[in-house]
C-alpha cells in the first residue's frame, strides 16, 4: 500500500498536470482567436485592395475607351474627307461635275484680261 505522503505527491502532481493542460487549452485557444482575428484583418485588407485595384482599371479602360473613341471619330473624318476629295477628282476628270463643284477645288484662272 502506498504511504500517505506518496499519495500527497501523487495528488499534488495529477492537480499540476490538471492546472498545465487547462494553461496550455487556454493558450492554444488564445493563440486560435489571434489567428482568427489576423486573418480576418488580411482578407478584409486583401477584400478592400482588389476592390480598389478593380475600380482603378474601371476608370483606366473607361479612360481608354474615351480616347479611343476620339481617335476612331478623327480617322473617320480623314477617310470620309479622302473620299470626298477622290470622288471630287473622278467626276472633274470626267467631267461630271457641276461648274460649282469646280469652283472649290479648281479655282478659275484667268488668263484674259479684257474681261
Amino acid at each position: 500500500m502506498a504511504s500517505h505522503d506518496q499519495s500527497y505527491k501523487a495528488g499534488r502532481a495529477e492537480g499540476r498536470a490538471r492546472e498545465k493542460g487547462e494553461a496550455a487549452k487556454q493558450k492554444t485557444s488564445e493563440t486560435a482567436e489571434a489567428i482568427k482575428d489576423k486573418t480576418t484583418g488580411a482578407a478584409q485588407s486583401t477584400g478592400q485592395k482588389s476592390k480598389e485595384t478593380s475600380e482603378s482599371a474601371r476608370e483606366k479602360a473607361e479612360e481608354g475607351k474615351e480616347r479611343s473613341g476620339g481617335i476612331l471619330q478623327q480617322t473617320g473624318e480623314k477617310v470620309k474627307n479622302m473620299a470626298q476629295g477622290a470622288t471630287d477628282a473622278v467626276r472633274h476628270n470626267f467631267g461630271l461635275a457641276d461648274a460649282d463643284d469646280d469652283e472649290h477645288i479648281y479655282p478659275p484662272t484667268r488668263k484674259d484680261t479684257n474681261y
